[in-house]
């Protein structure tokens, strides 16, 4: 429903700090996600600003720690000397995410009779006879003709 677009420019400030167990990453991230209103299907835009605190082990460590029988799935691994930032920003971003966007608050939504959107047009209505009714008004039709008669 929501996310920030593949391409889009996402703004991170980030500090990068050596400690014994690896390299620590934290600060924020701010982008602008675009998707659609659950009710009416219009274009939402909301802007993300998130904080990220991960820290990446070395690979050595996270050998000792798992023959110490001390597994954590969560545990980010360095890469050489490399980061790949990708799956904690991923991990921070999508729950700051509304789960069910709106355009607005009060949105409306659609006229679940022809689609229309309700925002448009606020008496939108239509005219439904309910079926179990249906019959009694072929009496009633019945009954105007020999009023006539």
């Amino acid at each position: 429903m929501i996310g920030i677009p593949e391409g889009a420019d996402v703004e991170l400030d980030l500090r990068l700090e050596a400690v014994m167990e690896g390299v620590l990453v934290t600060g924020s991230v701010r982008g602008r996600a675009i998707g659609e209103c659950v009710r009416c299907l219009g274009e939402v835009v909301e802007d993300v600003d998130v904080t990220l605190a991960e820290l990446y082990v070395y690979p050595e460590r996270q050998a000792a720690a798992t023959e110490a029988g001390d597994e954590d799935e969560d545990v980010r691994e360095l890469q050489g000397d490399l980061i790949d930032l990708e799956t904690a920003l991923r991990d921070a971003v999508v729950p700051a995410l509304p789960f069910q966007p709106l355009c607005r608050e009060d949105c409306p939504g659609l006229c679940s009779e022809c689609g229309a959107p309700l925002a448009d047009d606020p008496d939108h209505s239509h005219e439904t006879l309910d079926p179990r009714w249906a019959a009694l008004g072929g009496l009633a039709s019945q009954d105007d003709e020999t009023k006539e008669s």
